[in-house]
């Protein structure tokens, strides 16, 4: 599901076309920002971006690194890709350049089919259990501006506006908040924070899934985003029903 969009995105990302997303060959260009990319944290991003994505790589950053991206990897799958040692690879690569891998993460998008579903309440929960649904526009998410509980849902990205918000609540007491950041005009990203009273409480997933719903019915494609160690954000994901679709690793200055 949503691979046509995928490659449409990608393909902004990475200054390729669809079909380069989509085939079986690695693909390497120059970076020139292309209207409709992903910009969520774009101002880290320096000399170089990777994605794992079809069993592939795609590459663009300058050119000299560009250049010896493609003398090093030309022929490289991109199974193994982020495992430590080509990691270590990459950061010899960037250091001449003073850059160094600011990340390497996977991410999802919906597996299935993700339209509203009729209840709200938490997955094999009693009653008792049940929570409130409180929704944010763009406007009531900057209220909680300087709200440290809830800098995963919300990151205040000048690039990439918070747009959207869904939150638990019960007895007045916030359990969990997702947000969604316009990354793109095509795919908005969400992210998530459960208050560690309701962990166990399927709030995180519960959440995610409302707000992809809310995402889809503003006809863009949600995605989700984490680190390859945070086991419990990817259980939230697949349980939300996404799946791994491709990885991304991007590079920033050394300052």
């Amino acid at each position: 599901m949503y691979g046509e969009e995928l490659s449409r995105q990608l393909a902004l990302d990475y200054c390729c076309s669809p079909a380069d997303v989509a085939d079986s060959e690695n693909h390497f260009s120059i970076y020139a920002p292309q209207e409709g990319r992903r910009r969520f944290q774009e101002a880290l991003i320096r000399g170089l971006k990777i994605a794992v994505v079809n069993g592939k790589l795609l590459f663009t950053g300058s050119e000299e690194i560009v250049a010896e991206c493609r003398k090093r990897y030309a022929d490289v799958t991109g199974e193994w890709f982020f495992d430590a040692k080509r990691l270590r690879e990459i950061e010899e690569l960037l250091l001449p350049f003073h850059l160094r891998v600011a990340q390497a993460h996977p991410f999802f998008l919906p597996e299935a089919d993700v339209m509203p579903s009729s209840g709200i309440s938490l997955p094999d929960a009693s009653d008792a259990l049940a929570f409130d649904l409180i929704r944010y526009d763009q406007n009531a998410i900057l209220q909680f501006r300087e709200d440290n509980r809830f800098d995963e849902a919300f990151a205040f990205d000048p690039y990439a506006p918070d747009v959207l918000g869904i939150a638990a609540a019960k007895a007045g007491q916030i359990l969990g908040m997702a947000g969604a950041s316009a990354d793109s005009p095509l795919f908005w990203q969400i992210g998530i924070n459960v208050d560690s009273h309701a962990v166990g409480m399927h709030v995180g997933s519960t959440l995610v899934r409302l707000l992809a719903q809310d995402i889809i019915a503003q006809g863009a494609v949600p995605y989700y985003g984490t680190s390859m160690s945070h086991i419990a954000s990817q259980r939230v994901a697949h349980r939300a029903g996404f799946a791994v679709a491709w990885a991304e690793l991007v590079a920033e200055e050394i300052k």
